[in-house]
């Protein structure tokens, strides 16, 4: 009977469970990262890549893993049913383990092709990756293979601790393979190839995906020590627990710092992606350095991020909504290498030694090559065949309604702006700003329109802010408004909108976010309607609204068939 350790199998499905998790921060990010009309399609892939992922491992990718065939294949063993040596912890502990990254892989590629790939497409692919590429791959680094035994010099081995290239690199060299093939989103380059930003919807579900991510890496780091029950082992753990979070602090404070003198602003969602970035590089080596060598390859790492998705998106024109080549794709070959650089065993800058990073070197080429070959035919056959691309129709109605008949993502779910300082948003009091009866234009719509104070009906349109319309909804109901109309709009004034920066290129914000109200008051004096408005959204600035003021000819209660002035009367709502 083997011998097993309790505290090394709790340590390894601690782990795995936490990596488990990443996949909810890897859906949360894309969904974050991309347009609303998407969300369901993108959460139904990071499902499913894991689903296929799992069988696929289970059947056939543990075998080439881990099998001893030889040095290039591990080799074929259908449904798992050999005997394998999984030191302290169980096998099928030892298996899940390895499933869970399996599955990491194929999802990375799921951000770069995000908005416009077929579902069908991202199952087949997503399939091939867990099945073939990753097991066969990640044999040569960590089931025994020749990337492992790898002599140059005084140096044998070549060392990934977690993953940087087996997992990371893997995924954002398909990812960048993937989303060259299959083009760009329509609108994502004008028609001089100048690379347009496109906003993800919901920055704070992006947010929430790299607080996940950063969670579930403390499993996914330190749990690859396979165990816990020696001193040793401990030493290593605390070691790995400390480097990772360090890298990953370093990494969003430097990209944080480089945005905001980059673009006069510090850039939300770069910096998010410059925790991944840190994180990323650091798997490989986060045994293998010490804490301060951690902080300059995070560091490090945290301006390779900014470079890399400006390259990728500006000079290679390869549209990658998420970042996902730029935050695993180059950042898996910058911590990979990294290894021969800074280790303290063997690294150039620590020893002078160059045999270390040479192997590592030797590694990363080797891998980069085989998927990027492989990857291409694989992409390359399946657009040749079913297909790799949805249709213009699709990418621009939502992949959601037309793939997967979802009406929306958020059904029945209105954002309503809370309540707050009437005058957020302005950077200066009112009392600093012109007057406000200049301030907030009034167009009358019907010259025949009665005066105030009539007794005949008007209605009143109110375009303002959605953050104002907690205020301006108190202020109405302060003059006797009993009844109104809400609506989400967009919409632009003579200033058509404005400009910003978004990931490093131009948002040009035409239409903006609004909410329009309207009222129909009869023994309401029209002025107090507009003197309440006006107090509530005044703050001095462009886009503090419009109001816009009709005579009515007539109104109707359906109810009671009452009519005119009487039909706005009692408690009926619109």
């Amino acid at each position: 009977m083997a011998n097993f350790s309790a505290l090394d199998t709790i340590w390894l499905i601690l782990g795995a469970v936490l990596v488990y998790w990443m996949q909810a921060g890897f859906a949360m990010v894309e969904a974050g990262f991309t347009r609303a009309k998407n969300a369901g399609n993108i959460i139904m892939k990071n499902l499913m890549d894991f689903v296929l992922g799992s069988i696929a491992y289970w059947i056939i990718g543990y075998g080439i893993m881990f099998g001893g065939l030889n040095a290039v294949f591990g080799g074929i063993d259908i449904f798992t049913r050999g005997s394998y040596d999984t030191g302290s912890v169980p096998f099928w502990v030892h298996f899940m383990f390895n499933t869970v990254f399996c599955a990491t892989s194929a999802t990375i590629v799921s951000g770069a092709m995000a908005e416009r790939t077929k579902f069908i497409s991202y199952l087949v692919y997503s399939l091939v990756i867990s099945a073939l590429i990753y097991p066969l791959e990640a044999h040569w680094i960590w089931g025994g293979g020749w990337l492992s035994t790898l002599t140059i010099g005084s140096w044998t081995g070549f060392h990934d601790y977690a993953g940087s290239t087996v997992v990371h690199m893997v995924g954002g060299i398909s990812a960048l393979i993937g989303a060259k093939i299959l083009g760009p989103r329509i609108g994502k380059y004008d028609e001089n190839g100048k690379a347009r930003a496109i906003p993800g919807h919901n920055l704070t579900i992006g947010a929430l995906g790299v607080f996940i991510l950063w969670m579930g890496w403390f499993g996914f780091n330190p749990a690859s020590s396979y165990g816990l029950s020696t001193y040793e082992q401990g030493c290593e753990v605390g070691n790995v627990f400390m480097t990772t979070n360090i890298a990953a602090c370093m990494a969003t404070l430097v990209t944080m710092i480089f945005t905001w003198i980059k673009y006069g602003k510090p850039d939300v969602s770069m910096t998010l992606n410059g925790s991944l970035a840190g994180l990323v590089a650091i798997t490989a080596g986060c045994a293998a350095v010490d804490p301060w060598a951690a902080a300059v390859i995070g560091a490090i790492s945290g301006i390779i991020i900014v470079l890399a998705v400006e390259f990728i998106d500006n000079k290679l024109k390869i549209d990658d909504p998420v970042g996902a080549v730029a935050v695993h794709g180059a950042n898996g070959l910058f911590g990979s290498i990294c290894v021969g650089l800074f280790a303290r065993d063997g690294g150039l800058f620590t020893t002078g030694s160059i045999d270390r990073t040479l192997v590592q070197l030797v590694g990363v080429a080797a891998v980069i090559a085989f998927v990027a070959v492989t990857m291409t035919i694989v992409f390359l056959i399946i657009k040749h065949t079913i297909g790799l691309r949805v249709t213009a129709e699709e990418e621009i109605v939502g992949l959601d309604a037309l793939e997967h008949g979802l009406a929306s993502s958020y059904a029945d779910f209105m954002p309503m702006p809370g309540a707050g300082n009437l005058f957020a948003g302005s950077t200066t009091s009112p009392s600093e700003k012109v007057s406000s009866d200049i301030a907030v234009p009034v167009q009358v719509m019907s010259e025949a329109a009665p005066v105030v104070g009539d007794i005949k009906m008007h209605k009143v349109e109110i375009i303002c802010k959605m953050d104002k319309f907690e205020g301006l909804k108190k202020s109405l109901e302060d003059v006797g408004i009993t009844g109104m109309t809400v609506v989400n709009a967009m919409g632009c004034g003579v200033q058509k909108g404005h400009f910003k920066k978004y990931r490093g290129a131009d948002v040009e914000v035409t239409l903006l976010p609004k909410i329009k109200v309207e009222v129909v008051v009869a023994k309401v004096p029209v002025a107090d309607v507009i003197a309440a408005a006006k107090k509530a959204l005044y703050t001095g600035n462009i886009g503090d609204g419009k109001i816009f003021v009709y005579g009515i000819d007539e109104c109707v209660k359906v109810r009671t068939g009452e009519s005119g002035v009487l039909a706005l009367q009692g408690d009926d709502q619109f």
